[in-house]
């Protein structure tokens, strides 16, 4: 029989190669550690879903269009408040959640019609958490659950100015659901002016 060097010279042979070798090297690096948790690769989403201008710049502009119209500057409802109490690990389905509601509870209300870009934002918004549906929490809830109705109760608190506020931070939604989302994280915090 032909020894690999004789065989990888000739094209043929360079597929019997390929084929024999490298492939089930590849097909077995690509599959998950035995008893490695796939809820993690759930939790996930990629990077380039926030890379693109012109969503970022949609985004951007409601949030500072709603902003110049809100008259609280002392409340936040989208901050690290939201994380006390969570794992790390939580951190990406907490932030589906509270983009769950923002998107129901504000961008799909009465307010799509006064605000530029709400259904495009909107529909960017929900294809992100469509794209965590397999996403879950790990551990015990009670803490999710206790600041998204803090978040919640705060909102409701401001009247129409809750939905205004929720709108004006959109570019901090933005941002904490990439840092929680992606596998890439940027370092730093994230600071907004009131």
């Amino acid at each position: 029989m032909a020894s690999l060097h004789t065989l990888s010279k000739s094209f043929p042979g360079w597929v019997f190669f390929c084929c024999c070798c490298c492939l089930p090297l590849l097909l077995t690096s690509s599959l998950p550690l035995k008893g490695a948790s796939t809820a993690h690769h759930a939790c996930r989403l990629r990077k380039i879903n926030f890379q693109q201008p012109y969503i970022r710049n949609r985004t951007y502009t409601l949030a500072k269009t709603a902003s110049a119209s809100d008259k609280d500057t002392d409340n936040r409802l989208i901050g690290q408040q939201l994380f006390v109490n969570i794992r790390e690990n939580n951190r990406c389905y907490m932030m589906k959640r509270v983009v769950e509601l923002i998107v129901k509870d504000v961008l799909l209300t009465e307010v799509k019609n006064q605000y530029p870009y709400v259904e495009e934002v909107a529909q960017f918004l929900a294809s992100l958490t469509s794209e965590l549906s397999g996403c879950q929490f790990s551990g015990k809830r009670d803490h999710i659950e206790k600041n998204l109705e803090q978040m919640k109760n705060k909102m409701e608190q401001l009247g129409e100015n809750g939905k205004t506020k929720a709108i004006g931070e959109l570019d901090l939604l933005f941002d904490y659901m990439e840092n929680a989302c992606t596998d890439a994280p940027k370092k730093g915090g994230n600071k907004k002016k009131n």
